[in-house]
């Protein structure tokens, strides 16, 4: 599957999946062979972690890249992780087929300003303390670079309530298809904070109209090295797959 088939999201849904974080080889591996048998073209995986405190595992770098693309030779899918700043930007532009923009950095302005000089699809994840408004200004940092392939990611915001993570603003979806042109995923897992909110936010976004959404998977969540509460195991990613099939359908969309 092509990048470029990938932004023509008009009338399908794009699926992408995979752990949080590279740990290993093996890991991934049997993330993205499972996740290709049941239909899934784009893997996602972390090999630069931005964290809250020091202490926490910050990634593979480098090496976490190369096992990507060893898992994108063998099963032929596309790539996507995350760049952290100007630095990691030129080793993920190298291995990714499309290059995330975390939360955190939403307002990295020349980081975003640099992302859309690769001239590589550009998926930009909100602030969880930004507005709809402030996330499309950070995009056309990209955009005024000339680089148009942007997907716009609604991850949830940080309110009042902490009976979960983050609070999913199921509403931008419809508010930035009227403002912009650009597809809109959901990203489920950061806003749940736990494996049993991640179906029914991902399916709320679907049914909103969300183009794609994009989730953590881990063959073995208890032994994640990052985000270890809220990544499905690959049964439940299964049973959600079919579900995102089912609504996609009645949404008049192809998963793909």
């Amino acid at each position: 599957m092509m990048v470029s088939d990938i932004l023509n999201l008009k009338e399908s849904l794009i699926v992408m999946a995979g752990p949080c974080s590279v740990e290993s080889e093996s890991q991934v591996l049997e993330t993205a062979r499972a996740l290709k048998r049941l239909g899934v073209n784009v893997l996602r995986g972390g090999a630069f972690k931005p964290r809250t405190y020091p202490e926490s595992f910050q990634g593979l770098g480098e090496d976490g890249l190369k096992i990507l693309a060893m898992a994108r030779e063998e099963t032929g899918m596309s790539i996507v992780t995350e760049a952290m700043d100007l630095e990691s930007l030129r080793l993920v532009e190298k291995y990714a087929d499309i290059i995330q923009i975390g939360s955190r950095n939403s307002q990295n302005f020349p980081l975003l300003k640099a992302a859309g000089k690769t001239m590589k699809p550009v998926l930009l994840k909100r602030g969880f303390g930004n507005t709809i408004d402030e996330l499309i200004g950070s995009s056309r940092y990209i955009s005024m670079s000339g680089n148009n392939n942007i997907m716009l990611v609604e991850r949830g915001i940080r309110t009042f309530e902490n009976s979960t993570r983050f609070t999913l603003d199921v509403s931008a979806v419809p508010v930035l298809h009227e403002k912009v042109n650009y597809p809109v995923i959901i990203d489920p897992s950061h806003p749940a904070g736990n494996s049993r909110y991640v179906e029914p936010l991902a399916l709320a976004g679907i049914a909103a109209g969300a183009d794609g959404i994009i989730v953590e998977v881990h063959p073995d969540p208890s032994r994640a090295l990052s985000d270890a509460a809220q990544q499905l195991n690959l049964d439940q990613f299964s049973r959600l797959y079919s579900k995102i099939k089912e609504i996609s359908r009645i949404m008049n969309k192809n998963v793909i």
